[in-house]
Parts: C-alpha cells; structure tokens; sequence
C-alpha cells in the first residue's frame, strides 16, 4: 500500500552526488532536504574538504548518461557546454638528444572523448538547479552529530560561526549561545549519505548494520599546481594552441617509473596538474625545497618550464601534499531507510578518473531500483537490498581497477606489450564488430557496462588473445614437428626418444592452455 504522504528524502553532502541524488529526488516528487557540513558550496570562500581551491576532472559517458536521465536537457546542455574535450592522453618525454617529445594516444578508435570540468563549476550548477525548486531545501553548515536509522531520525548541529542557511537563501531565526551549537533533529523516510570518504553516515549506519569496511592508503602523495594560459613570457609546447600552453584536447602524462604528473585543460586555458609520487620523495623535497626544479627537470622534461620556475616551488610549499585514501565496504545500506552513494561507499584513487562518475552513476542505478518498487517503507527496503546486491560488486571492480590503471598512467603507457594489446583490439573492435573487442578503457570511459562485467568480459578476451598468438607459434612448430618426425623414421631411425619429446612438448602445452583458461592445445585432455 502506497504511501498517503510524499516520502521525505534526507540528503547528507551537497557535492555534485549529493546534488544530483536531490534533483533526482525532486524530480519524482519527495521533499527533499540537504544538509551540508561546510558553508554554501557555491561560494568561492568555502573551503572543499581537500583543502584544495581548483579540481578538474574526468567527466566520462556514465556521469552524462547519470546526467542525461534527470530529463533536464537544459542542465545537462549547460554542463557540457563548460567542458574541454580530451581525445586521448599526450605522454611527454625526452629522446635520446634530450629533445622534448610529445606523443599523441587516442582514448577510443572511434574518437569518443572525455570531457574536462571543474568541480566548483559542475556542483555549482547542481545546486543552482535544486535550489530554486518548490520541494528541496538546502541548509549549510549543519554536521550530522546522530542518526537512528529505525526511527528514522537524524540529528544535526547548526554551526554558530555562521547562520545557517535555507533554500531561498534567506538566513533562519535563530535563539542560540555564542558557546555552544544549537541542535535540530530531522525525520526522514530515506537518507542518503553523500558526505565523502570519511561519511558520518557510515559511520553512524555502522552501529545499525554488519558492515564489512576496508580503508588504505596506498604510499603515494599528490600535490596540485597549475599551468598558466600561454603568453609572450610563458614556455609552451608544439602543440599548445588558441591560448592554451600545450594540446587543449588531450589529458597530458609526464609518466615514470613510480611517480607521474599530469594536467587536465579548464575552461580558462589554465591547465590543473597534480603530482603524483611515493612519500618519500614528498619527504626529502619538504627538507629541502630548493631541489624541487631540479626534480622535476629530471622526473617530468617541460613541465617545470610550463608552470614556471618561481611558481613551481610557491605551488608547491603552499598547495597540500594529501593522501589517496581506498574505501571498500558492504552492504551500502540499512534496512529500507538508509544508503551511502559516491565515497561514502566507494572511496577511489583517481587514476581511472571514475570517482566522480561511479558516484553520479550510483544515484542512477539506485533510483532505478527505488522506481521498481512500491513507495513504502517494505518497497524502500527491498529496493536498497537489490541496489546493494547490484552496486557493491561494480564498486569494489572499479576501485581495483582504479588501482591498477596507476600502472598504465606512468609505465603501461609506454608498455610495448600493453600498446599491441590495445592496437589488436581496437582494430577488432573497429573492423570487426561483431566479434564484440573493445578496449578496457573504452568500456569503462565509454559505455555503461557494469564495472564486474568490465573486468569479466576483458579477462575473457585477454584468454582468447593470448589463445591466438599462441596459435600463430605453435600451429607452425607442429607442422614442423611432423616434417621432422617423418624424416627420422625415413631415415631409420627409432622413434622412441622423439616420443618421449613430444610427450613432454604435450604436457608443456597442455599447461600453456590451461593458464591461458583455454582447452590444452595439445597433448592429453585430462581434467
């Protein structure tokens, strides 16, 4: 039986999850209520939680498709509209004369692209669309101090430093001391916890639910810095072009052996870079800051001279050297009153530039399942069992995968092996479709397959790939095998010694087969 009243939607964490999880509930007529632990996001005072004024990220098909289906054009149009496309990666280098190199590698065969945005500017929109809409209201500086997610309660304190704010923008009455913070309790049918890495509402679901949790830092640190537009006193590249210091359409890598640095283009031809490098190197570059140039020159040819020598060492003894912290936990609810989307569940090194999208796309696939099911109290609870069952797999498969792609950004991408791979496939994937081969990266960045069959799918296609190429080597050894063992027995000879040597090539083989998943080549097909 139906609910008589609409549901209340509680939403902790205004980012660009928090925001869309709010549209989304709009849009189907909740009443929805935002809270958020920091000031107005949209204010340029408001510091984000890394510390960090300036993120570009990696706006890929399953954040638009996430996007695409709040039935907003408009929105989405707007968005995408304050984007950078990026056709591929441009790896820089030095050959052997010490000349700066760049190399172009196209993301897709098919000249799909990602899209740059900024994160200030995407949540900013977000917020914008939900804030003038009859049924949401936001509210600021609010942190969640307690939440009984069987009564359905959620209790928040009102920051005194500033007045809480409402959805018009207006500022709530208040009667409160200077020295201590007043407390609001809030009831909900539902609530969202879209509040980060370190969710106040995992934590307080955990003492509600089983939940397995894992969190690790991997011994990597990352600094920001930036490139400036190009200018008569600037250093930029061959292909910098239309303002920009260097290819506008490309995602650059300075890559190495265990450290990398790369610059995502913005809007305003300035290009947001990060370092990425093992602690230690953060450590001995803190003692002695002069050193910072010289290690770039060596690590990362060019990059120095883009952002500028003075620059680079203010960037980087003002910008935070932060942590890249992995969470992975299950279930992602409570009951029928409870979820955690984006980091919250999720938490993700950015090496695949997924987070962001695996989080809109999380409010996507659970409004799915919510839609599915009666608007009630049992139907919430069967929908987030089913969003649970569905999301926790595809998390932990894109925050692996995430992992992993560190690899391929500062060693793959010069990787022989892991370039033919990519060329065999695209070239099946492009003129043989119906043999169904993309790339890795193509189906995460460029389509919506779910992230576990990602990963299924593509070590289906590695066995068959290395079945192959095993094939073109064997095919013609036996071929010769049976040439030779024909000619010894011409030649008199006794076979005994030549079957023993096949023998032992057929268990060789049969091995080879087995690790490639595949049937044994040849030999004994014992089980």
């Amino acid at each position: 039986m139906a609910e008589t009243s609409k549901p209340r939607l509680l939403v902790v964490g205004a980012g660009p999850v928090g925001a869309l999880a709010a549209l989304y509930g709009a849009k189907r007529g909740w009443e929805v209520e935002v809270y958020e632990l920091r000031g107005d996001l949209r204010d340029a005072s408001t510091t984000p939680l890394n510390f960090t004024k300036s993120i570009n990220l990696a706006l890929s098909e399953r954040g638009i498709n996430a996007l695409r289906q709040t039935g907003d054009h408009r929105l989405l149009n707007i968005i995408l509209s304050e984007t950078v496309p990026m056709y591929g990666r441009m790896i820089h280098g030095q050959d052997k004369h010490a000349k700066l190199t760049e190399e172009s590698q196209q993301y897709d065969v098919h000249g799909r692209y990602l899209r740059a945005v900024d994160r200030a500017n995407l949540n900013k929109t977000l917020l914008d669309a939900v804030d003038g809409l009859p049924n949401v209201k936001l509210h600021f500086n609010h942190k969640l101090t307690g939440t009984d997610f069987r009564k359905r309660k959620a209790w928040f304190e009102q920051k005194a430093s500033r007045k809480p704010q409402t959805a018009d923008g207006a500022q709530t009455h208040q009667v409160q001391s200077d020295d201590r913070a007043k407390e609001i309790e809030a009831v909900f049918d539902l609530i969202l916890g879209c509040d980060g890495a370190h969710s106040s509402v995992r934590f307080h679901m955990m003492k509600f639910t089983r939940m397995d949790y894992q969190q690790s830092y991997i011994d990597t640190l990352w600094c920001e810095f930036t490139i400036p537009p190009a200018s008569d006193t600037s250093s930029s590249t061959s292909s910098g072009e239309d303002g920009f210091a260097t290819s506008p359409n490309h995602l650059h890598i300075w890559p190495n052996a265990d450290k990398m640095f790369i610059a995502i283009p913005s809007i305003d031809k300035t290009f947001t870079c990060t370092l990425f490098a093992p602690s230690v190197d953060f450590t001995n570059l803190e003692k002695s800051s002069s050193d910072v140039l010289k290690y770039f020159n060596i690590n990362f040819p060019g990059a120095a001279d883009l952002i500028g020598g003075k620059e680079l060492h203010k960037q980087f003894n003002e910008n935070p050297h932060l942590p890249l912290i992995s969470v992975k936990c299950s279930p992602h609810h409570f009951g029928g009153s409870g979820v955690i989307l984006g980091d919250a569940a999720h938490a993700m090194v950015p090496f695949y530039g997924q987070g962001m999208n695996a989080g809109l796309e999380d409010v996507r696939v659970l409004f799915e399942h919510l839609d599915t099911q009666h608007s009630t109290a049992d139907g919430r609870a069967l929908a987030l069992n089913s969003y649970t069952k569905e999301r926790v797999p595809d998390a932990h498969a894109i925050n692996d995968l995430a992992l992993a792609n560190y690899w391929e950004m500062h060693a793959g991408v010069r990787s022989p092996l892991y370039l033919v791979r990519k060329k065999i496939e695209e070239f099946l994937n492009d003129k043989l479709p119906s043999t169904g081969f993309a790339t890795q990266y193509s189906r995460v960045s460029f389509s919506n397959q779910r992230y576990s069959e990602v990963i299924s799918t593509v070590a289906r296609q590695g066995k068959i790939l290395f079945g192959g190429m095993l094939a073109t080597v064997l095919i013609p050894a036996m071929s010769w095998a049976v040439w030779w063992l024909w000619r010894w027995r011409q030649a008199g000879h006794t076979t005994e010694t030549a079957t023993k040597y096949f023998a032992g090539l057929g268990i060789l083989g049969e091995r080879i087969g087995r690790i490639s998943g595949g049937d044994p080549i040849f030999g004994s097909s014992r089980r």
